[in-house]
């Protein structure tokens, strides 16, 4: 079967992806521009500073530096990170100035801080500059009257306005600069973030040790949760259904003995027995549910959510778009969250309503619990939350919660389903 080729993308779709990168760059240029300045108050302190150690007061605030550059620096890998691939920050700068001194990370902080003051202060100023000539010469027709006529001119004053003629040459120039704008800013903004993306990442390793830390933590956190978890079966099995089959076998003795006395109280003694036994093949009913959840395997996930809705005091919503079945891993844990969030609900935030929201992106299921109630929830409350955040982590997914005194309460989960 020949396949079919992606229609050609329009000029007026070229334009507005080129506007939106433009724009995105000049985002950038602006958020280098303010670090930029920051990074100047750095290499002031560190000149001076070098130059107080001439007469030995400097050698008492040498420490501090490198610190503050430290934060100058997290600031710029947060920054870079919300715009491409994420950098991991350093070990924490060593307390002794002779350590900090030798510590390779701290100097490439030193050497990005020097560039960023001069080059990097530089490159934002012009790209910020830019889109204003954009604007003045633009609009310079509506505007130009305004002005003293020794000052009626361009924004590099090639141009002297005397008449209405003049100031559409002018306002041509800022067409001119509108192209400037479009084709240099993205670069721009890319020359601005090199040094920071080359000097502020990571050794080679460092996210290779990130990863193992990471991976440590997530085998802690799936054995305390299958530990909980064989706990909590225990328990079930213990307090229900082993007492009733405990009373079942009690039953069943009596009634042998009442056979020999009288064969009306043994019938009555059997009732009870089977009543008993029904009660104990309901309660493993459960436990078994509450391993795997029910209606997963033969249903689909907002199928089995829209029946764990409807038993929950509250009312709920479930709002699931989902394209694809995910691993069963995976639905086991957004279906477990879901029954211990709608079971807080009920119980302690004093909610009206509830909202369920699963959405399917980036190769993660991505699920979202909110609720009206009165806000609060504390992870340490001994409210379930610890159990759902270690479920959450085995499977190496994300959790956040935010739950502000008087609501709402927002619960936010990914979980990756490559």
């Amino acid at each position: 079967m020949p396949t079919r080729e992606a229609p050609a993308p329009t000029p007026s779709r070229r334009l507005a992806t080129r506007a939106r990168v433009t724009m995105e760059a000049f985002e950038h240029l602006i958020g280098g521009l303010g670090t930029a300045i920051l990074a100047v108050g750095a290499l002031l302190a560190l000149i001076v500073t070098a130059l107080m150690c001439l007469v030995g007061v400097g050698f008492l605030l040498a420490p501090f530096v490198p610190r503050a550059v430290r934060v100058i620096a997290d600031r710029e890998r947060a920054r870079l990170s919300r715009w491409d691939t994420e950098i991991i920050g350093p070990a924490p700068v060593p307390a002794r100035l002779g350590a900090a001194v030798k510590d390779p990370a701290v100097r490439r902080e030193l050497g990005w801080a020097s560039w960023h003051a001069t080059g990097g202060l530089a490159v934002g100023l012009i790209g910020v500059t830019l889109p204003l000539y954009v604007v003045t010469n633009g609009t310079f027709p509506l505007w130009w009257h305004l002005v003293p006529p020794e000052k009626s001119s361009d924004s590099l004053e090639l141009v002297q306005v005397h008449s209405t003629r003049d100031a559409l040459w002018v306002s041509l120039l800022g067409l001119g600069w509108l192209v400037v704008v479009f084709v240099v800013l993205p670069g721009m903004a890319r020359l601005q973030a090199w040094p920071g993306r080359r000097l502020l990442s990571p050794e080679p390793g460092a996210d290779l040790a990130l990863r193992v830390a990471q991976l440590t933590a997530t085998r802690a956190a799936a054995l305390d949760a299958h530990s909980a978890e064989l706990r909590r079966i225990e328990r079930a099995l213990h307090d229900g259904a082993q007492n009733r089959l405990v009373a079942v076998n009690v039953l069943l003795g009596a009634s042998r003995r009442a056979l020999a006395r009288d064969p009306s109280d043994a019938h009555a003694i059997l009732d009870r027995a089977q009543n008993s036994a029904e009660e104990a093949l309901g309660e493993l009913r459960r436990v078994v549910r509450s391993i795997l959840p029910p209606g997963l395997a033969d249903r689909s996930l907002p199928d089995a959510l829209t029946g764990l809705a409807a038993s929950c005091p509250v009312d709920c919503r479930i709002d699931a778009d989902l394209p694809r079945r995910c691993a069963a891993s995976v639905e086991a844990t957004a279906y477990f969250v879901v029954a211990e969030a709608l079971t807080n609900i009920a119980k302690h935030s004093y909610a009206r309503q509830a909202n369920v929201r699963l959405r399917y992106a980036d190769d993660e299921l991505r699920l979202e619990i909110t609720d009206d109630g009165r806000g609060g929830a504390d992870e340490h409350s001994g409210s379930g939350i610890v159990g759902m955040r270690r479920r959450i982590e085995a499977v190496d997914g994300e959790f956040s919660l935010v739950s502000p005194a008087g609501g709402p309460t927002t619960l936010t989960v990914s979980l990756p389903c490559g």
